[in-house]
């Protein structure tokens, strides 16, 4: 087996089993799950492991999370889609009901600047195993079209409390993920620097949001398939661009090869 099958494996596998694990002891542990959810730092284990068992790899695997000295700061594109995903999806969401769903962050449980931080921890400890390290180990493979589209669909299935809801519940998530995925994984394709803190904020932004203006949580189906169409909408442009760009690749990647 090539070393990347097993690598992908084992992420899966630790991921999948670790957030469960993670998800059964949350009770015990007192931290709130209106905070931060912590079967969200399942990739991370996934990561982790696949670091102890390669270890010799995982610098190469993980090139660009962090950033680097020099480097320029890009990426705003994909901070603004997930704006544009919440007001798309908020703004459809309140034509369907007829009055702007809105909670104040004054009447949340917690601090809104506590669950704003704790937030993008969790974020970012999913981001580094969807993200960070499995995108580009499958782009290098397939390219990053098929690799955003199999993480996205990956990334939809780790969720799998969505499916003790109705169909369509479940299927708007799936549009969701699938979307988002494509965003961040072409969005981040040219980016070699900072990768983690984009994502993880890409991630932050739609939570914040969908807890704001949003009642999906309650398992009603119309707030989840709207956010799934605000999402595929938002991932249209970021397609086009790369289809565009995609010719133009390919005849560098030729010339290259012919030097």
């Amino acid at each position: 087996m090539r070393v990347w099958k097993a690598e992908t494996g084992v992420f899966l596998a630790v991921a999948f089993v670790a957030a469960g694990l993670l998800g059964a002891v949350q009770p015990a542990t007192g931290v709130p799950a209106e905070v931060v959810q912590l079967t969200q730092f399942g990739p991370a284990a996934g990561v982790l492991v696949v670091a102890l068992l390669w270890p010799g790899r995982i610098r190469e695997r993980l090139a660009g999370t962090l950033p680097e000295r020099g480097s320029r700061a890009r990426g705003r594109g994909l901070l603004l889609t997930a704006l544009l995903i919440i007001g798309l999806a908020a703004g459809a969401y309140a034509l369907w009901t007829g009055s702007p769903g809105f909670t104040d962050p004054r009447t949340l449980a917690h601090p809104f600047a506590l669950v704003v931080a704790a937030q993008l921890v969790g974020a970012c400890g999913e981001e580094i195993g969807w993200r960070c390290f499995l995108q580009p180990l499958l782009s290098a493979r397939f390219g990053p079209w098929a690799a955003s589209l199999l993480v996205g669909a990956v990334w939809g299935v780790w969720h799998v409390g969505v499916f003790a809801e109705t169909p369509a519940y479940a299927a708007g998530f799936l549009v969701a993920t699938v979307a988002m995925s494509v965003v961040l994984g072409l969005g981040l394709e040219r980016i070699r620097a900072n990768r983690l803190l984009l994502a993880g904020g890409f991630h932050t932004l739609v939570n914040l949001g969908m807890l704001l203006f949003m009642d999906e949580e309650s398992g009603a189906a119309a707030p989840m398939a709207l956010f799934g169409l605000a999402c595929l909408v938002a991932a249209v442009p970021w397609a086009v661009v790369a289809g565009r760009r995609a010719p133009l690749d390919t005849i560098v990647a030729a010339r290259r090869g012919a030097l």
